[in-house]
Order: C-alpha cells, then sequence, then structure tokens
C-alpha cells in the first residue's frame, strides 16, 4: 500500500468506453459485464474498468500488462490527454477532472512530462531547440532556456551535439533528447510511454541505468508504462499489472514475483532471472548462531555445524570446529547487505562454503543467507515443481 501522506496522484474508479453512448455503456461495465460481452452486445470497447491506484511522491510506479491490457490508455489520464467516462483523476489531492482548459494546459506545462515511445521530436528543429522547446511554449526566450537546455544535454551524454538535427543521431540518442526534453520543464512528474521499447536491447539497458541515475538526484515521481517484466522489475519502486482494462495486481516487486496474483501474473512472472529483481532480505534466515561467550562453542557447533562471532561493527568471525577444551579457530567471513540484488552477492556467495551473516543499514547483524535458501529461490517455479 502506498504511504497516504506521501501520496502525489490518487486514481478513484476510473472507467474508459470507447464508443459514441458510453455514458448508456457504463452501468452495464459496472455491474460486471466482460470486455467481450460488452463488445459483442453494444460495439462498444472497455479500456479500462474500475481503476484504484495511489502513486507516491518521488517512487517510479510501472504500469505493466501486454498489448491491449489498457496500460497506454490508462497513462493518458494522468494528464487528461483522455478523459475517462467516469472516475477521479487527483494531483496532490486536487481533481484535474474540474480543471478548465486554460488551468489544465498550465498543469500540463509545469506539472507534467511526457517522453514517448518514438521520441516525438520536432525534425525542423535543432537537438537544443527540442529540448528546450517545453520551455519556449512557457514563453521563454531562447536567451533565458538555451543554457538550461545545454546543461540537460550534458547530463545526458549528448553535450556536443546541440546543433544537430534529429534526424542525424541514432535511435538511443534521439530517446536521450526526448529524456532531456522533459527534465528540461522541471515538472514534478514524469510519465514515460514505453520509452525505451523502440531501442536496441543493449541501449534500452543503458538508459535504464541512466533513468535509475538520474532519479537518485532528481527523486522525479516517475508513471513508466513496458510490457516487459524485466524492465518493469529493474526500474520499479511498484508495479501495476493489467490485464483486459483491469487492474489485477500491484506491489512492489518481490511481491509480483513470489506472491503473483492470478495465472496471468504468474505467466509473467515464470522465466524472470530472480537474481536482478530480489534483494537479500527476501532470502536470508532468521538463525542467529552467534557465540557470545567461549563456553557457548562447542554447543553451538553442535547445534547448527557453526558459530559466529562479532569481531566489530559489521565485521565477522566463523569457526566449524573447536578442541575439547572448548576452544575454536576463528577466520574471517565477508558479510552482506540486507539490501543488496541477488545477484551482486553471487560472487560473494560462491567464494565461501559458509552461510553468510547479513547486516542492515546500521552495520547490525539480522540474519543469515545459506546456499540451499539462495539456490531454492533462484530456482524457476517450473524446476520447482519438478523437483
Amino acid at each position: 500500500m502506498a504511504n497516504q501522506e506521501n501520496t502525489l496522484i490518487e486514481i478513484e474508479g476510473l472507467y474508459q468506453i470507447f464508443g459514441p453512448q458510453a455514458d448508456k455503456v457504463l452501468p452495464k461495465v459496472q455491474a460486471g459485464a466482460s470486455k467481450d460481452e460488452v463488445l459483442a452486445e453494444t460495439g462498444h470497447t472497455v479500456g479500462l474498468q474500475d481503476i484504484n491506484l495511489s502513486i507516491e511522491k518521488g517512487e517510479i510506479f510501472v504500469i505493466m500488462g501486454l498489448s491491449g491490457s489498457g496500460k497506454s490508455t490508462l497513462i493518458r489520464h494522468f494528464n487528461r490527454l483522455i478523459d475517462p467516462t467516469a472516475g477521479k483523476i487527483k494531483v496532490n489531492g486536487h481533481d484535474i477532472m474540474q480543471l478548465p482548459m486554460k488551468e489544465l494546459t498550465e498543469f500540463r506545462r509545469h506539472k507534467m512530462s511526457m517522453v514517448f515511445q518514438h521520441f516525438g521530436l520536432l525534425p525542423h528543429r535543432t537537438v537544443v531547440e527540442n529540448v528546450g522547446y517545453g520551455l519556449s511554449i512557457k514563453g521563454l526566450k531562447k536567451a533565458e532556456w538555451e543554457d538550461k537546455a545545454k546543461s540537460w544535454l550534458e547530463t545526458v551524454g549528448l553535450a556536443g551535439y546541440e546543433e544537430q538535427y534529429p534526424s542525424q543521431l541514432s535511435g538511443g540518442q534521439q530517446q536521450r533528447v526526448g529524456l532531456a526534453r522533459a527534465l528540461c520543464t522541471d515538472a514534478e512528474i514524469l510519465l514515460m510511454d514505453e520509452a525505451f521499447s523502440a531501442l536496441d536491447p543493449l541501449i534500452r539497458y543503458d538508459m535504464q541505468s541512466q533513468l535509475i541515475e538520474l532519479q537518485e538526484n532528481l527523486h522525479k515521481t516517475i508513471i513508466f508504462i513496458t510490457h516487459d517484466l524485466d524492465e518493469a522489475l529493474r526500474l520499479g519502486d511498484r508495479i501495476a499489472v493489467l490485464k483486459d482494462g483491469k487492474l489485477v495486481q500491484v506491489g512492489k516487486p518481490v511481491d509480483i514475483i513470489l506472491n503473483p496474483a492470478d495465472d496471468y501474473v504468474r505467466a509473467f512472472a515464470k522465466d524472470v532471472n530472480r537474481a536482478r529483481a530480489l534483494f537479500v532480505k527476501n532470502v536470508m534466515t532468521a538463525e542467529t548462531p552467534i557465540c557470545e561467550a567461549e563456553a557457548d562453542l562447542a554447543t553451538l557447533i553442535e547445534q547448527y555445524g557453526i558459530a559466529y562471532r562479532v569481531v566489530s561493527e559489521g565485521e565477522f568471525e566463523a569457526c566449524c570446529e573447536c578442541t575439547s577444551a572448548g576452544q575454536g579457530h576463528w577466520y574471517k567471513v565477508p558479510s552482506l547487505k540486507r539490501g543488496q540484488l541477488l545477484q551482486e552477492i553471487l560472487p560473494t556467495m560462491l567464494g565461501s562454503k559458509l552461510a553468510l551473516p547479513v547486516i542492515d543499514k546500521q552495520q547490525q547483524l539480522c540474519g543469515f543467507l545459506n546456499h540451499q535458501e539462495l539456490a531454492k529461490m533462484l530456482q524457476l517455479p517450473s524446476q520447482l515443481e519438478a523437483a
């Protein structure tokens, strides 16, 4: 659930029905008629059905689903490029459905920016003019926005390309221009509709990395549309999954992978690279065979096969056997951080035969990660069923 105190955007009871008599068809949809039933009986298409969402300030909120699921339709409601058949869209507690056209235009110019799948650049304008376009339509003169536009081009790695035209750039470079243009307006909210899906895989990965890096400093609220679960898992703080215009699950990446709401979500998560989506905290155990005193060593080794002791803050030693006198041979072991991705800690785990201690942000021990649980978590569901 989103933190209500930190909520920036709220979508309440949103319906979108395409057709000439949408208002008359709405009660049928609200009564539970399926998308196929509505189409067959009325000739109308249900785009969205009873969508309820809360999006927090500063999070990357990913909306994903297959083609036709309604995800691109939904994102166009956030800035009212499409008006809903029914429902409320609130930003900072204000229902933007009540805004008259003049105020809506100002809202779009100042509150939200959009990055499109196919770049949406103006071919007859230079790169720097494209980046500064949002400021120019606000009434700023070129002398007022040019330096800012150049600064954003430098931020996205395109310094020196200011006077080029979009046709002279690669696809990845064009998308960087689109991103710089969206950021240049200082809008609080970025809407990104399949923004990287037209790019080659390596360029797409680079753009994802750049977005993550930028977000660490900018803390924008980003609504990101994708059909790719790997992309959703890498970027999203939370993920909403749509199917046939209905919201079937909202959760953190680990929720989507480990607790899919239905077969549709389960099919998405089936072959996902879990090492890139799950964290140490999702896999660690709470067992803590910590040796507080030498007298406890033999008992701990008998019970767990190993004992650990704290050397200093965040540093540990392990002992696997002790003498008849109860003394052991201790040696240093690495520790893992609770918030690390599994792919980050795999080399460390593979280099150790022992379960490793896990520490939190305060360098305090909070659990252990053993090889058996790690291997189990990284297995695909089909492998687990076979086992």
